[in-house]
């Protein structure tokens, strides 16, 4: 009888799952099932799974997440048949100050969790919602919390530092680092893909809706783009990224926006979007910037700030011996990553177009001072490895 994890990453208006083995030593990297519940607190609420296609569902509008996650563990008993669920990994964007390791949820944890909510406002109370949820509905099933900040818990301690008095540290306010669990299967793939390249002077471009690079040498973080908050770093889909902060005493001291406003705006009214008025999303805007001048501006925008920030992170590793391209728009729009790599010549980066149009694993030409990869993410496998080593500790070491 196989024991299965079942893992949840749980966004603002979509839930994705994924169900892992972890009977054998090896966990498979692809799930045996997983799909995804989308807009959730919208009005047209879908499912879909790696044997359904994607359909309506009725949630209600009183309680339409734990509706959501019902449905999932419902679905997840269907598939499992006569096998066992033995734990559900979540990940949960802030580990904070203490929890620098994948741990099982209890009142303490999920308390701790709470007082970090301010700190990720974006990701953070959806998963905690989720595990509360499910903590209602079966108390004896065990949750397991793996956190997108531990992975940099590496940084060195003037990475760590902010220009703050030093007090502000002592308080917490410091550089944490995120999508920690796309880089720790970075650096469990890359040796697999690159070999001793990979122990290397790494950056590692994660661009998806929310994006940051990390700086990687022998496989651990000591560079990264976000700091204190999910806002620091690259321009993304709908956030603003790095920002002088004079920008924001000025709109509140000058132009009177309260601190909500401001962080409404911050996190859902700029990037892509707020740059361009029309969309998040860079393959809506590459297909009308030709017509439309603020589209070409964003998507410029976009490419500069990621150009300037490798820049940067090269100065930091003192070199460069491998850039990796992953996530949703690092993993599968061939236009971005071609302008960024033009946009990198300076370091001798060279493209080869074909490669790059399909999406290739190595996408350099032989003639490029340095490799460029891409290489699909797996954050749901390893949260499913940080579930095996809890619960069967020396079965398996990633």
């Amino acid at each position: 009888m196989s024991q299965w994890v079942l893992v949840l990453n749980c966004g603002s208006s979509s839930i994705k799952f994924g169900l892992f083995d972890i009977s054998q030593a090896v966990i498979p990297r692809k799930p045996r099932w997983n799909g995804k519940v989308d807009g959730i607190l919208g009005s047209g609420p879908t499912y879909g799974d790696s044997v359904t296609t994607p359909h309506a569902i009725a949630l209600g509008s009183e309680h339409p997440y734990s509706e959501a996650l019902r449905h999932i563990i419902e679905r997840t008993q269907v598939q499992l048949q006569d096998d066992v669920l033995v734990a559900i990994a979540h990940r949960v964007v802030h580990g904070g100050s203490r929890y620098f390791k994948p741990v099982l949820v209890n009142d303490e944890v999920l308390r701790d969790l709470r007082s970090y909510i301010p700190l990720a406002p974006l990701h953070q109370p959806f998963a905690l919602e989720a595990i509360e949820r499910l903590l209602e509905i079966d108390p004896s099933l065990p949750l397991v919390a793996c956190f997108d900040t531990a992975f940099h818990h590496t940084l060195p301690e003037v990475e760590q530092v902010l220009p703050l008095p030093y007090a502000a540290f002592e308080r917490g306010i410091r550089r944490y680092g995120f999508h920690g669990l796309s880089y720790e299967y970075m650096a469990v793939h890359l040796p697999e893909l690159a070999g001793d390249h990979a122990r290397g002077r790494v950056i590692v471009a994660h661009l998806g809706s929310g994006a940051s690079l990390c700086g990687m040498h022998d496989l651990q973080s000591v560079a990264t783009t976000m700091s204190f908050s999910a806002l620091d770093g690259l321009m993304m889909g709908t956030r603003s990224g790095a920002l002088d902060p004079g920008v924001l005493l000025h709109m509140m001291e000058v132009e009177h926006l309260t601190p909500a406003r401001v962080g409404e705006m911050l996190y859902h009214e700029s990037g892509l979007l707020g740059v361009s008025g029309i969309a998040a999303d860079p393959r809506m805007l590459l297909q009308c910037e030709a017509t439309e001048p603020r589209a070409r501006l964003a998507l410029a925008l976009y490419v500069r700030r990621i150009v300037r920030e490798i820049g940067s992170m090269v100065a930091a590793l003192g070199g460069l011996d491998l850039l990796v391209f992953t996530a949703g728009i690092g993993e599968h729009n061939a236009e971005i990553r071609l302008r960024i790599i033009q946009g990198l010549a300076f370091l001798g980066v060279q493209i080869e177009l074909a490669a790059n149009q399909a999406d290739a694993t190595v996408i350099s030409s032989a003639a490029s001072a340095i490799p460029v990869l891409v290489a699909l993410t797996n954050e749901e496998w390893m949260a499913a490895s940080h579930a095996q080593r809890l619960l069967k500790p020396g079965l398996s070491e990633v």
